[in-house]
């Protein structure tokens, strides 16, 4: 499975942007699809996930009400519409996949990641 990221960039605070992640290869195996960040020198933070049928949908309360996560399983997608952004959010964004786990805000609970694309927020 190859998953890759787009969509990031420089927006001022309060502004919105969307990440996109798109997979490829064996993408059945993707039950969980999730978005992860990380700011230099700490580990990755949780930040949204959703199951394969959407039903089941986590997010971090760092970004509950901000954030949204959907998927589009028929493209193999996978999307974070991220609003009314805050300069804490500045970090790279990650997209990871793994099969179903009933710890699902874990990183090590995903078998693939991508390269990450970087969000900066202005204050």
């Amino acid at each position: 499975v190859h998953l890759v990221e787009s969509g990031g960039g420089l927006v001022q605070a309060g502004g919105s942007l969307r990440l996109s992640c798109a997979a490829s290869g064996d993408t059945f195996e993707l039950s969980l699809l999730g978005w992860f960040r990380q700011v230099p020198g700490k580990e990755h933070e949780f930040v949204a996930t959703i199951s394969k049928k959407g039903m089941n949908i986590y997010y971090s309360d760092a970004v509950k009400g901000r954030f949204t996560i959907s998927r589009d399983n028929a493209k193999n997608m996978v999307y974070l519409q991220m609003n009314n952004l805050k300069p804490e959010d500045t970090a790279v964004y990650t997209c990871a996949g793994g099969g179903n786990s009933p710890w699902p805000t874990l990183a090590d609970q995903y078998e693939y990641w991508g390269q990450g694309t970087q969000v900066t927020v202005s204050s």
